[in-house]
């Protein structure tokens, strides 16, 4: 199998629908599996103009505005909708698209957004996550006809008619979060995919082997997740061009090298292969200046041919 390779963006750091839809047209056309974006509603550093763009408003055009490439969220927060609209939301979307929606979840984390807009933010929220992602699925895998119930400490759902289902016979859900057991169990339990986000390069094949431990656990076969990880990209042709991007992302050369996917085409290719012996299968780019398309086509034309 060879290394997936997806484009992840951040647009609450300044961007409009227009600037995402330009990415995720250029990754569709250059062959990239997937077009993801953050779920967040305040830009850390800088003014973020013109504004967030809503993640599930966004996707659903995206849907209509796209053909193959497949589009999701790294990842929507547990905090930001209940269970049973975002089911909803993302089952529209998957019927919008022909089936090509991925559901990212996790606990939220960035406090400030929250009191910027009014969204409660409580101190423990991992209880939600795990209540939402037990709705979720068992909204979507509720036979039509059938009603859907549940009854927990944070959501009461009574005689749901389960409904919309989605295109996909299961849409992909992903699990984040570097907890040492509660996140794994999780991640086992209702993930098809586990996502390590901007982690310490040595910790990446340490975790590898813990989620396949807890697929161990609960009785799942080794392999039966995608194993992923989310990092900053920065490429050039030469050191001068990686010079230029790193800047342009307010980076430094050195610090881009020694933590995210960056120098030049031979090196990141390098760390690419390193990232697949560690047993990772799939690679969210993080892509911070939306404007510079030529990245992401020297990424598809010169660094992506190099693998496997």
């Amino acid at each position: 199998m060879t290394l997936d390779l997806r484009i992840f963006t951040e647009p609450q750091q300044g961007a409009t629908y227009d600037d995402q839809l330009a990415v995720a047209r250029t990754t569709e056309a250059l062959g990239f599996s997937a077009f993801f974006r953050s779920d967040h509603y305040l830009a850390m550093g800088g003014e973020g103009l013109p504004g967030p763009t809503d993640a599930w408003t966004t996707l659903a055009g995206l849907a209509r505005d796209t053909s193959t490439v497949r589009l999701g969220t790294l990842v929507s927060s547990a905090t930001f909708r209940h269970p049973g609209v975002l089911a909803i939301q993302v089952a529209q979307v998957d019927q919008m698209s022909g089936g090509r929606v991925e559901l990212g979840l996790g606990t939220g984390w960035f406090q400030a957004e929250h009191s910027a807009y009014g969204i409660p933010f409580p101190d423990k929220r991992f209880g939600l996550l795990e209540e939402q992602l037990a709705i979720i699925t068992g909204l979507w895998e509720t036979p039509v006809g059938e009603k859907f119930s549940f009854s927990g400490e944070h959501y009461q759902l009574t005689d749901s008619p389960a409904l919309p289902k989605p295109t996909q016979s299961k849409i992909p859900v992903l699990v984040g979060g570097g907890g040492p057991r509660r996140t794994p169990a999780l991640a086992a339990r209702y993930g098809t995919e586990y996502n390590q986000a901007f982690p310490e390069l040595d910790a990446i094949g340490p975790r590898v082997k813990v989620i396949e431990k807890a697929l161990s656990d609960v009785g799942r076969a080794p392999g039966s997740m995608v194993q992923s990880v989310a990092l900053v990209a920065a490429v050039g042709q030469d050191e001068a061009e990686f010079t230029r991007r790193a800047a342009a992302i307010g980076r430094e050369p050195g610090e881009l090298r020694e933590h995210g996917i960056a120098g030049t085409v031979t090196e990141v290719a390098d760390r690419l292969k390193a990232l697949e012996a560690d047993g990772i299968q799939r690679v969210y780019l993080q892509i911070l200046d939306l404007a510079d398309l030529d990245h992401l086509d020297l990424i598809a034309r010169e660094v992506r041919p190099q693998l496997g």
